[in-house]
C-alpha cells in the first residue's frame, strides 16, 4: 500500500515504516514559541533540569502577539524571553518583524520538515509540505531540550478541489466552507491533505490560508504537496536549495475523501461564536459592522492586501466603520508600501497597525466595545476572542471584509467588484 504525505514525512524523519496510528519518535527541524506561550514553555524547560537547547539555531522565540507591549506584565514577559535567548543562544525575532507563522513560512519551513510550535496555528507551514503542528508548552519544552518528540501518525482525509475560484471568491471561503462541512471537531487529530486541479493552481498565499485554518476542524496538520509552486516560493525566499518534490502515492490509503468544486463556491461567513457556524455572505446582507479587521496569520499577506486594495481603491470606508489593517510581516509591509497598497488603504480610511497579531487575540489595539460587531479575516471568532465577551465576531475573506468596510454591513464582495 502506498503512503500519504503524512506517512511519507514521518517515515523519512523517524527512520521507520510509519503507518497511520503508529507511534514514532522523530527529530524536529524547528521548535518555536511566541510571547504568550513562551514564558510557560521556558519555565517548563527550566524545571526539567536542562540548561542547554538541543539545537539553538533551530529554536526560535517570536515576539508578535502583544507588540508593542500594552502593559507592564507583558513587557516583563518580553524581558524574560530576551534573557532566555541570550543565555541559550536561540534565535529571537523582535516585535515588528511579524507573526510567528508568517515568519516561519518566510524564513524556516521547507518541504518534508517537522515543525512544532507552542501555538495551534503552527499548521500554517503545511502549505509548504512540512509536517507542522501545534503542541502544549510542556511538549515544546521537551522538544527544545531533546531536539525530538513523539507523534501518533494521524489518519488522513484527502481533500480534492477541482475547478477554479470565481471572481470575488477567495481561499478563505473554501476554508470556511470545508470547516462548516466537517464541523469544529470533524477532523480531530487527522491530517487534511489537499490536492486536485484548484489546489495545484493555488498561490502559496492561498495555500497558507487554507493550511492555517485546518486546525479549526480539529486537524493535526493541513498539508499541500511540495511542487513547482513550492519551489518558486522557496527560491524567492532564498531557500531554493531546500526544495524537494513531495507527493502522496497514488495508491495511498485515506480514511475519507472529500471532493469540492471551486467553481461552485461563493463568499462565506463564519458567524458567532464558532468557526463552523457558516453561511453564505449574501444571506447576512444588512448585518451592521462597527469594525473590520484585515490581517493575522490567516489573511495578512501581500496578496490579501492587494485584494482589499483593489476593492477600496478610489473609495472611502463607511463613516461608522473602523477599518484596521495589520500586515503579517515586515516583508509584507515593505512590499505593500512599494506596491502602493498602504497609500490606497490609508487614503480609504484604514488604520495601519505594525506587523504582528494585532487585534486578533484581544490583548490590545482593536478591542471591541459592548455589543459591537467585528468582521475579521482572522481564524477564530470565539466569544471574547477579541477582548470583549459582550461583542460579536464574524469571519470572512479579505474581499468580503473590504466590501463590508465600504457599505458598513456584511456584503457579498461580488456586489461591489
Amino acid at each position: 500500500m502506498g503512503k500519504t504525505l503524512t506517512e511519507k514525512i514521518l517515515s523519512e524523519k523517524s527512520g521507520v515504516d510509519a503507518q497511520a496510528s503508529d507511534i514514532v519518535i522523530a527529530p524536529v527541524d524547528l521548535a518555536f514559541v511566541q510571547d504568550t506561550t513562551g514564558p510557560l514553555t521556558i519555565r517548563q524547560f527550566q524545571e526539567s533540569g536542562r540548561s542547554k537547547l538541543a539545537s539553538p539555531q533551530q529554536s526560535v522565540i517570536f515576539l508578535d502577539h502583544a507588540i508593542p507591549s500594552p502593559n507592564r506584565q507583558l513587557s516583563n514577559d518580553h524581558q524574560s524571553l530576551r534573557s532566555f535567548a541570550k543565555e541559550t543562544g536561540c534565535l529571537i525575532f523582535e516585535g515588528g518583524n511579524g507573526i510567528c507563522h508568517q515568519l516561519v513560512a518566510e524564513a524556516f519551513a521547507n518541504s518534508g520538515d517537522i515543525i512544532v510550535g507552542a501555538d495551534s496555528h503552527t499548521v500554517t507551514a503545511g502549505a509548504l509540505g512540512a509536517f507542522a503542528t501545534g503542541m502544549g508548552s510542556s511538549d515544546i519544552a521537551i522538544a527544545l531540550a531533546l531536539g525530538k518528540t513523539w507523534f501518533r501518525v494521524p489518519e488522513s482525509f484527502k481533500i480534492t478541489i477541482s475547478g477554479r475560484f470565481q471572481k470575488g471568491v477567495c481561499a478563505k471561503d473554501l476554508a470556511l466552507y470545508l470547516i462548516g462541512m466537517l464541523g469544529a471537531d470533524g477532523a480531530t487529530y487527522k491530517a487534511l491533505e489537499f490536492g486536485g486541479e484548484a489546489a495545484n493552481n493555488m498561490t502559496m498565499s492561498q495555500r497558507l490560508t487554507i493550511a492555517n485554518m485546518a486546525v479549526e476542524a480539529g486537524a493535526k496538520v493541513g498539508l499541500f504537496p511540495s511542487d513547482n509552486i513550492t519551489r518558486k516560493y522557496l527560491a524567492a525566499q532564498g531557500r531554493g536549495n531546500k526544495y524537494k518534490a513531495l507527493y502522496p502515492d497514488i495508491n495511498a490509503n485515506y480514511e475519507q475523501t472529500i471532493a469540492i468544486n471551486a467553481d461552485e463556491l461563493e463568499p462565506m461567513i463564519a458567524m458567532p461564536h464558532t468557526v463552523d457556524n457558516v453561511a453564505p455572505a449574501r444571506t447576512l446582507a444588512g448585518t451592521k459592522v462597527h469594525q473590520v479587521f484585515i490581517g493575522t496569520c490567516t489573511n495578512g499577506r501581500l496578496e490579501d492586501l492587494a485584494t482589499a486594495t483593489a476593492i477600496l481603491k478610489n473609495k472611502k470606508c463607511n463613516p461608522h466603520v473602523r477599518l484596521i489593517i495589520a500586515p503579517a510581516s515586515r516583508q509584507v509591509l515593505t512590499a505593500a508600501i512599494k506596491a502602493g497598497y498602504i497609500q490606497t488603504l490609508v487614503t480609504a480610511g484604514a488604520i495601519l497597525l505594525p506587523p504582528g497579531c494585532a487585534a486578533c487575540l484581544g490583548l490590545h489595539q482593536g478591542v471591541l466595545g459592548d455589543n459591537e460587531v467585528c468582521l475579521s479575516t482572522a481564524n477564530r471568532n470565539f466569544k471574547g476572542r477579541m477582548g470583549n465577551p459582550e461583542a460579536s465576531i464574524y469571519l470572512a475573506s479579505p474581499a468580503t471584509a473590504a466590501a463590508s468596510a465600504i457599505t458598513g454591513e456584511i456584503t457579498d464582495p461580488r456586489k461591489v467588484i
